[in-house]
């Protein structure tokens, strides 16, 4: 599988442990940035992360910031991406389980290094339901088309 990452400077600490997991998982990980913890614009990575997603050119995608808010809202402009903010093992699983959620949002400020890891392993582990929930997930493409279409 492959799976794109990145985060601002407030994620950067958990981005590199989350990338250490994923490895460990054997993944193939795409790291879009920061490198570091100085001052930058969530946005910018977000937009790398969520543009691979959308494309179908990694598998999924996660995005950590501070609270993970505003990559959430980021991540959600783009057609196909169904981003998740997931900061315990229950919104995790439901994310994948009803959702179908392609890209994680974690709160880099939020939580720890070792809850991190246990929503990264749920959420990667965690298949799509299908049944009711895809008829749902079929409505949210429409809008998506509605919107493209309309120029929006």
């Amino acid at each position: 599988m492959k799976i794109a990452i990145g985060s601002d400077h407030a994620g950067f600490g958990l981005k590199e442990e989350v990338i250490t997991i994923l490895k460990g998982l054997s993944l193939e990980v795409t790291d879009c940035g920061t490198d570091n913890t100085e001052s930058v614009d969530y946005p910018d990575f977000g937009e790398k992360v969520s543009k691979l997603v959308s494309a179908g050119q990694v598998d999924k995608g996660i995005l950590i910031c501070g609270t993970g808010i505003g990559m959430s809202m980021v991540a959600n402009k783009f057609p196909n991406v169904r981003a998740a903010l997931c900061n315990d093992l229950f919104c995790a699983k439901m994310s994948r389980l009803h959702n179908d959620a392609n890209i994680l949002v974690l709160g880099g400020r939020l939580i720890g290094k070792d809850l991190a890891a246990e929503i990264v392993r749920t959420w990667l582990s965690t298949q799509f339901e299908g049944s009711r929930h895809l008829r749902r997930l079929e409505k949210i493409k429409i809008i998506e088309d509605i919107l493209k279409s309309n120029g929006k």
